[in-house]
């Protein structure tokens, strides 16, 4: 391996060093030819892009002069006049909001519980007020629907709590509010 490299022209050719260094010539990493090399910025495409079966992809970009967001569940958001999903825009008056609480909390005994009690029995009759101890958990999501203009759009946000249901109801009332 300390042989030199037999097919080397002789002159050091190798590192970020040997770029020339003059202003204006391309920096260390960047593409040096003509066009651009994959992952550097490339012109946009000169047609339309589609999803699969021909429809093409509605613009992603909320309506100029729409201000701030009034409202967002999941990834349905509330702008001036206008439902802005990942589909597309929806005009706002005269939407049909509906929610379907498809969540549930469930309570067990933890555990920790049952050992306590188990330990404390034996020296005392107290421990059985370990048995008492509950534990609660909620799993599941909200599904949040949207129907207006000919289009409907629906999203799941996922149950933290027993109370994230009453929280989306009221985010829920509060955009059909927006709606009339």
């Amino acid at each position: 391996m300390s042989e030199p490299n037999p097919y080397a022209d002789g002159e050091y050719q190798w590192g970020p060093g040997q770029q020339g260094g003059t202003p204006g010539s391309p920096a260390y990493g960047y593409p040096q030819g003509g066009t651009p090399a994959y992952g550097y910025p490339q012109t946009p495409p000169s047609y339309q892009p589609t999803l699969p079966g021909g429809v093409p992809v509605p613009p992603q970009q909320p309506p100029a002069g729409a201000g701030a967001p009034l409202l967002s569940l999941g990834d349905i958001t509330v702008v001036g006049d206008q439902i802005i999903t990942p589909a597309g825009s929806m005009p706002l008056k005269g939407a049909v909001w509906n929610a379907m609480d498809m969540s549930r909390t469930e309570e067990k005994m933890p555990t920790v519980a049952i050992v306590l009690a188990v330990i404390f029995f034996i020296f005392c009759l107290l421990g059985l007020l370990f048995l008492l101890m509950k534990e609660k958990s909620t799993t599941g999501f909200i599904q949040v629907t949207v129907t207006s203009g000919g289009r409907h759009h629906s999203t799941m946000i996922p149950a933290t709590g027993p109370d994230t249901v009453h929280w989306v109801m009221g985010q829920l009332n509060y955009a059909r509010s927006l709606s009339m």
